[in-house]
């Protein structure tokens, strides 16, 4: 049963957040094409000729590429470059592209749980999470008060939109102290008298608010607060991490291993028979702490080795990083760019059919596209 463009990018989107990618990188819809219904799809890693052309013959409606075939800006389509031949092609046949790539990479049970699943069990985060970025538009407010106004000041702040926790709402928190202040002969203070200094007790009430709402949370803080100056701070909150999603994985195995078993483990997973190895200067017998990145994962070794990684696995690196994780006691597992990645795509198919349901279109995964390097 066929679906619309939006139905499928709604679903990769469920997936794989595109808010969860690395900011230099292109994911999304790249080429909308005209087709209103999407009732074939062909996944593949990389767009080429090939791949372009076996979509064609299985008169696909839209190419999930996993890297993105659009990734520098073009100043023009004139189809001189490989590129631009490559983009007038899809545009010529109507068919839709979609990218996830690192939101992709990023996303829990997405490429880089797929690799980490072929380690044994253990706890498993990501070398570098990703922040919650919602909670940017929020800061807390804070007061100080007699204790009987508290109830009038939290609703007056909820009126305006404190106090929100998701499905919660007038979210507060509440402790009591003792307040002192001087007040001069001019002020009319609400307790205590002036010319001395007060002691009385007081109540600290915060709530979070929405940036947004901050101007009018300030002026019903000072139409509710009973004192003649109320007293009001306001903090900004960090974004919160979360720990599950983000670039690469850290796995702690529940037991060591030896090098040779979790070489086995990263054969079995992406289905290669000759792995790269460069073995630590100083390693140990059995590895506990394991680093991993599908793709090319040089980017995050320093962050692996500084959380105690012995282990880096990945399809790619630079010389040079590889040296550098050798000296620093961490081996390196080299597998290839897209041999860490391709085997993700029929799993991919599997939480698309599960997710959209009877109505899924026909998902194919290419035929074509495979690993540029051979060995002769």
């Amino acid at each position: 049963m066929p679906i619309t463009d939006q139905q499928l990018n709604e679903a990769l989107e469920t997936i794989a957040p595109t808010s969860h990618a690395e900011d230099w990188d292109n994911v999304g819809i790249l080429i909308k094409g005209v087709r209103s219904k999407i009732d074939r799809v062909l996944l593949t890693i990389d767009l080429t000729e090939p791949v372009l052309n076996e979509a064609i013959d299985a008169r696909a409606d839209a190419i999930i590429a996993y890297h993105p075939p659009i990734f520098s800006p073009l100043k023009r389509i004139s189809g001189e470059t490989p590129t631009e031949s490559l983009v007038l092609g899809v545009i010529r046949a109507g068919m839709h592209v979609y990218s996830p790539h690192t939101a992709l990479d990023a996303a829990q049970g997405g490429v880089n749980d797929w690799l980490a699943d072929s380690l044994d069990e253990g706890d498993r985060r990501a070398l570098t999470p990703v922040v919650d970025e919602s909670a940017n538009d929020m800061c807390k407010i804070v007061t100080y008060c007699p204790p009987e106004s508290a109830t009038t000041i939290r609703d007056g702040l909820a009126a305006v939109g404190a106090g929100t926790i998701g499905e919660y709402k007038r979210c507060s928190f509440e402790s009591s102290g003792m307040g002192t202040f001087h007040a001069s002969k001019s002020s009319k203070p609400t307790v205590g008298s002036t010319g001395r200094l007060e002691r009385i007790s007081e109540l600290r009430l915060e709530m979070v608010c929405p940036k947004h709402a901050l101007a009018g949370a300030v002026r019903a803080m000072r139409s509710f607060h009973p004192y003649e100056e109320p007293p009001i701070d306001i903090y900004s909150l960090e974004p919160v991490p979360l720990r599950e999603i983000g670039a690469g994985r850290r796995v702690m195995l529940d037991r060591a291993v030896s090098l040779r078993t979790i070489l086995e483990q990263v054969r079995a997973r992406t289905n290669v028979q000759r792995i790269k190895v460069a073995r630590a200067h100083e390693r140990p017998k059995k590895n506990r702490i394991i680093g991993l990145c599908a793709g090319a994962g040089g980017s995050l070794l320093d962050n692996a080795i500084a959380q105690g990684c012995t282990v880096f696995i990945t399809g790619e690196m630079r010389h040079h990083d590889i040296l550098r994780a050798q000296a620093s006691g961490c081996s390196v597992i080299l597998a290839g760019h897209t041999n860490t990645e391709r085997g993700y795509l029929p799993v991919l198919v599997r939480r698309l059919v599960e997710l959209i349901g009877d109505a899924a279109p026909q998902f194919i995964v290419s035929r074509k596209d495979r690993d540029p390097l051979r060995t002769p």
